[in-house]
């Protein structure tokens, strides 16, 4: 049996600032509070925390390793205003059968996916998931 409930992560950075201030403007927080030394920016019911180490540096030696999903409401909107911002691409926008993903590089490289999942994907989803 299992309590447990995956709240946060951390993304720990020589830049904190640079890093907390690109993520509020990629993808608007539902809260953006400090506290201490930790910016932690509010999705959902998930909480980004993002602090500063002397034991990480200025990028992200393997990306891949782990890739932050945000699904959003506009794939297109969030894809112009991250174009705006000057942001790296890794994958540009593309429609996967009626929902559309988009994969950024954020300042310190890690990848920030972003996803729209289409009404037709999302049906299928919550079909499977009352299928178990």
């Amino acid at each position: 049996m299992s309590g447990a409930t995956l709240a946060s992560i951390l993304l720990s950075s020589t830049d904190p600032d640079r890093l907390g201030a690109w993520y509020a403007a990629a993808v608007t927080p539902a809260d953006d509070a400090r506290v201490d030394t930790y910016r932690i920016l509010r999705y959902g019911d998930f909480h980004l925390m993002i602090d500063q180490r002397d034991d990480v540096g200025p990028k992200n030696p393997e990306p891949g390793r782990i890739i932050l999903n945000f699904d959003v409401d506009d794939a297109r909107a969030v894809v112009a205003r991250l174009d705006e911002m000057g942001a790296t691409w890794l994958s540009p926008l593309e429609d996967r059968d009626g929902s559309l993903f988009a994969t950024a590089v954020d300042p310190d490289g890690t990848y920030v996916q972003f996803i729209q999942i289409s009404a037709e994907h999302r049906a299928q989803l919550a079909s499977a998931r009352d299928a178990t």
